[in-house]
């Protein structure tokens, strides 16, 4: 026997719980952040940081540009290989280069011979390259606790800690390729040199003050500058390195300054650790001690107005980053160390103009 059909007066009867019960559907979890994984779970390369906190963008944007022509896979291992050797992050390049560039033009009395000026313009980098490589293997196993650094090729998996090694030793044998063609004197102080740059990412361990370590490794290359230019290193090279190992403490203790709190967690040492909170009164006296040592340059080289100009232009910018960094803030630390790129490259243009006029 058939139903028979809805009348209007059983349709205005009719209610929500006569309705037939629908099935319900599961309810989905709330989708986890790619930057944030679940309590718990696995970490997956992908949610990695794809490069470190500190790289510059610009800097990155070119290398990718540079390199959009390879297939992806080998696109990507190239570009972990030049993260690695801090490609793309220039400023430290630029802060090792300005001092070989002071020492090349003050050995030479003017503008340097191009044969040296280039073997140590591609030296710089070079070394710089292979030290950051060898740091990166150092410190394989603090990165990861560093916000700053955890991004890194070896603290993220994307570099074995064998590559790095095989990188270091490409950069550095190609380095001492360059030596080679400078004097006996030269190479000889190369080898302090390439021990000064392997040294120096395991004295963090060791000593609370591995910036003098770096100041002297970033430094070498002043008195093989000189040794390159005059087959001797004089009382003026030595002056400028010891110059240069305060520049260094400085520059690098600022920048200690930005990863003091992760640091002290992961128990690695710094001058920012030893310093406290006398670190902006000890950095101002460090400044003052580094501007006399480059007085005592240019008198010593016997340097006019140009360069005089130039130092009290130095002065002011040490004015600038005590400013800058009077609340400590992170941000404000790591700009103050940037900042650095342009003292380096006044002192210079000081130095090339005052012994243009001479």
């Amino acid at each position: 026997m058939s139903r028979p059909l809805p009348t209007a007066d059983m349709a205005s009867r009719y209610t929500p719980a006569m309705a037939p019960p629908r099935k319900r559907q599961p309810r989905k979890a709330a989708p986890t952040p790619a930057h944030r994984p679940r309590t718990g779970a696995a970490r997956s390369p992908a949610s990695k940081p794809p490069r470190p906190a500190d790289s510059s963008t610009r800097a990155t944007r070119v290398l990718g540009w540079l390199l959009q022509k390879l297939p992806a896979h080998q696109r990507e291992k190239a570009l972990d290989y030049m993260v690695l050797t801090r490609m793309d992050r220039p400023i430290g390049a630029l802060l090792l280069l300005w001092p070989t560039w002071w020492a090349l033009w003050l050995a030479a009395g003017d503008f340097p011979p191009w044969k040296p000026l280039l073997i140590f313009t591609l030296g710089v980098f070079a070394m710089r390259a292979a030290g950051c490589a060898i740091n990166d293997y150092a410190d394989r196993k603090l990165d990861p606790q560093v916000a700053r650094t955890a991004g890194r090729p070896i603290a993220s998996g994307r570099v074995s800690p064998r590559e790095a090694l095989l990188v270091f030793a490409a950069l550095l044998a190609f380095a001492f390729l360059l030596v080679l063609f400078t004097n006996a004197l030269t190479i000889k102080l190369s080898f302090a040199g390439a021990a000064l740059a392997a040294l120096y990412p395991f004295t963090k361990r060791y000593t609370s003050m591995p910036q003098v370590v770096l100041g002297a490794a970033f430094g070498w290359s002043i008195p093989m500058a000189f040794a390159a230019v005059t087959h001797t290193v004089p009382p003026l090279g030595w002056l400028l390195f010891v110059g240069n190992i305060l520049w260094s403490v400085i520059y690098d203790t600022e920048y200690a300054m930005v990863d003091r709190d992760d640091d002290l967690k992961a128990g690695a040492r710094s001058t920012a650790i030893l310093f406290g909170d006398a670190d902006l009164p000890i950095l101002g006296i460090l400044m003052g001690t580094f501007l006399l040592a480059m007085l005592l340059v240019g008198q010593r080289a016997a340097l006019g107005s140009p360069y005089w100009l130039a130092l009290a232009g130095a002065a002011a910018l040490f004015g600038y980053q005590l400013w800058l960094i009077r609340n400590r803030t992170r941000d404000a630390c790591l700009a103050a160390f940037r900042h650095n790129n342009w003292l380096g490259l006044t002192l210079w243009v000081g130095i090339g103009l005052a012994l243009a006029v001479r």
